[in-house]
């Protein structure tokens, strides 16, 4: 990732998973993102339907639509 030019991105984090979190991921991923917007995450659960996904997706306020 030090390799990439994050400038001007906005980076989403988000996992999949029964039980843990983002957790420090985002953050030591973010310290190799110089440049790049940070959103805050999320942990989607493997029942999380795909209303709730899309709900997630849109009120991040980006320039996306997920229906």
């Amino acid at each position: 990732m030090e390799n990439y030019d994050f400038s001007g991105k906005v980076i989403v984090p988000f996992c999949t998973s029964g039980g843990s979190g983002v957790g420090a991921s985002a953050s030591n991923l973010e310290a190799l993102t110089e440049g790049a917007e940070w959103l805050s995450g999320t942990r989607l659960s493997r029942d999380s339907s795909h209303e709730a996904i899309a709900e997630w997706i849109n009120s991040l306020g980006l320039d996306v639509t997920a229906q």
